[in-house]
């Protein structure tokens, strides 16, 4: 049967699954959304492309399948660049389809023609430009197999119009007809290295657990936690992992890091063995690498071979998926135990002690703020704790990049893996409320809040209308300080208070009334008192988009805090958690 090249691509993607796709049309994609009109495929028309990339990672995060955009050519794509940085980063699986200029015209700088498969080489995992409209189908699904398997991350098809109005032969490629070759993801562990690695465990007396979002990734956070329990390791979970380990498990130590808990941070300092699952040693947990848990072998688990020895060289590197891995390690651990026991050993070190020091750290250096009761000042950290008190247990929670983000990681207490969805390797500015309509797009059923900056919101707050229109009822927490915080923050305590360009106007814009002619509602909240209120209206709206304007104190900073470039054991904890350590000391005196 005889189709076109734009038929071909829509009935492709249904083939491999999509349900939805994050666009907006032009010239040289025109062709394809033709076909759109007949298919079983949502279409949701975004404001900005960026706006669609990021719709596409929040779907993804939340689902664990590939999140799919689609864009013109030129600025369409270029638009769109940031997300896909963003998705390759992090590892979200997610397929970009481009339009490109008919193939005559590639290369003579015909209007709105941009060298997609260039520009985007580098950030994403594989790119394809269809010359030929009977690869089509292979192509797509080669796109798919190589977003999901492996380390995931996002692809790009870029599609000439002249290939999508072109006829070719229908069919359906099965993954023999593939033509990827050299790309063979391992995903089996070594026997050996899983043995030696059982033996280290075993030995052991101080390890910690450096769980990354490789553990989202893998859908291993069951195996993350059998693991964890079966040795009797404390567990943290960096920025992407968030929610991959309980919070309120007693061996859960939370974030580490530049602004990680200082149990986190310290435990791992102090480690003998770190074993770390899915993570890739990134410069904000490291610190100072020279300096980083200096007295630790390392185990080092990770589908991307590229990532064992980039920063850290490990004693036991393992190429595997990190599910496959850990399960193996359990079983290990167990035979491992029992042939201590057989040669008239403990089953594994002494660890009563680590716990102990643990547990000293968790009284003294919790995570607390100076909250000042009465006073009617709105606390950062108080707004995310209000809001997680109000909320169901398997709320999901986006966020933008600075200081709200580290707060909501923070001061939010994640039960379940799924329900965090943030910009962790690139950092991206105006993530927050694209990425909340495509989470709520691709789970209906949960209720999705964005934790946002005023910074973030005004990057990209004309999605506010795409959710309006579509009737996607996210609510977005504006976390309102009037600066860039996080650039103020640095600025205050290592530029001497000289702050350069960082001032954003706490009424320009008005965020409530901005949120009406988006198609939303708008709320204020200026004093303590307000905080519940709104939240309380907030979630009794399940019809539209809410935006809230939380007036923050701009004098709050981050902590704890490690400057950057400095060891970990330089960790700032803060006027608040210094307070509370010393009455901790002298409780104990």
């Amino acid at each position: 049967m005889k189709i076109t090249g734009a038929q071909a691509l829509i009935r492709s993607l249904e083939k491999c699954g999509t349900e939805v796709v994050f666009g907006l049309p032009g010239g040289a994609i025109l062709p394809v959304y033709d076909p759109i009109i007949d298919s079983s495929i949502r279409h949701i028309l975004v404001r900005h492309e960026q706006g669609a990339g990021h719709a596409a990672e929040g779907y993804a995060h939340v689902t664990g399948r590939p999140g799919v955009a689609m864009v013109t050519s030129g600025p369409g794509l270029t638009n769109m660049v940031t997300a896909l940085l963003d998705a390759y980063m992090d590892s979200i699986p997610m397929v970009c389809i481009s339009g490109q200029v008919p193939r005559p015209a590639i290369g003579t700088d015909a209007f709105q023609e941009c060298d997609a498969t260039g520009i985007t080489m580098n950030v994403t995992k594989h790119n394809w430009l269809i010359t030929d409209p009977a690869d089509i189908p292979r192509i797509v699904a080669e796109a798919f197999h190589v977003a999901t398997t492996g380390r995931p991350g996002p692809v790009l098809v870029d599609l000439p119009k002249d290939v999508s109005n072109a006829e070719m032969e229908w069919y359906w490629p099965t993954e023999a007809d593939f033509d990827l070759p050299g790309y063979r993801p391992n995903l089996r562990p070594h026997p050996r290295m899983i043995t030696e690695a059982a033996r280290l465990i075993a030995a052991a007396e101080r390890p910690v657990i450096y769980a990354g979002g490789g553990i989202l990734k893998a859908r291993a956070a069951e195996a993350l936690r059998a693991l964890a329990e079966q040795c009797q390791i404390p567990v943290t979970t960096t920025l992407m992992a968030r929610g991959a380990f309980p919070d309120e498990h007693p061996l859960s130590l939370g974030m580490p890091g530049m602004h990680g808990e200082y149990t986190a941070v310290t435990a791992i300092q102090k480690s003998d063995l770190l074993i770390a699952l899915g993570s890739r040693f990134d410069d904000r947990v490291t610190g100072k690498v020279a300096d980083f848990a200096p007295g630790a072998k390392v185990i080092h688990v990770d589908v991307d071979p590229a990532e064992l020895g980039k920063v850290r060289t490990p004693e036991v590197p393992i190429v595997a998926d990190c599910k496959m891995a850990i399960e193996e390690l359990v079983r290990a651990h167990a035979k491992e135990m029992s042939r201590r026991e057989s040669a008239g050993e403990a089953a594994q070190a002494d660890r009563s002690g680590w716990h102990a020091q643990i547990a000293e750290w968790k009284r003294t250096y919790p995570l607390v703020y100076d909250k000042e009761p009465g006073d009617g000042t709105v606390k950062p950290q108080g707004v995310i704790e209000t809001l997680r008190e109000m909320t169901l247990d398997d709320t999901i929670l986006v966020s933008g990049v600075g200081q709200h983000q580290m707060w909501a990681s923070q001061y939010w207490k994640f039960h379940y893996p799924y329900t965090w969805v943030n910009s962790g390797g690139a950092g991206t500015m105006g993530f927050a409320v694209p990425a909340a309509l495509g989470a709520k797009v691709g789970r209906p059923d949960r209720t999705v809040w964005a934790v946002d900056g005023d910074g973030c919101f005004q990057m990209t707050a004309q999605e506010i209308v795409t959710a309006a229109m579509e009737r996607i009822p996210i609510k977005v927490a504006i976390l309102n300080n009037a600066y860039l915080g996080m650039v103020r923050q640095w600025q205050e305590l290592f530029y001497e208070e000289r702050y350069s360009e960082v001032y954003l106007s706490p009424d320009l814009p008005d965020y409530v009334k901005w949120t009406e002619a988006m198609g939303g509602i708008g709320l204020r909240v200026e004093s303590e008192d307000e905080v519940a209120p709104a939240i309380d209206k907030a979630n009794s709206i399940t019809d539209r988009p809410v935006v809230i304007d939380f007036r923050i104190d701009a004098r709050e900073k981050v902590y704890p805090m490690v400057p950057a470039g400095h060891p970990n054991d330089d960790i700032m904890v803060g006027p608040a958690i210094e307070a509370h350590a010393a009455r901790q000391k002298g409780a104990v005196k």
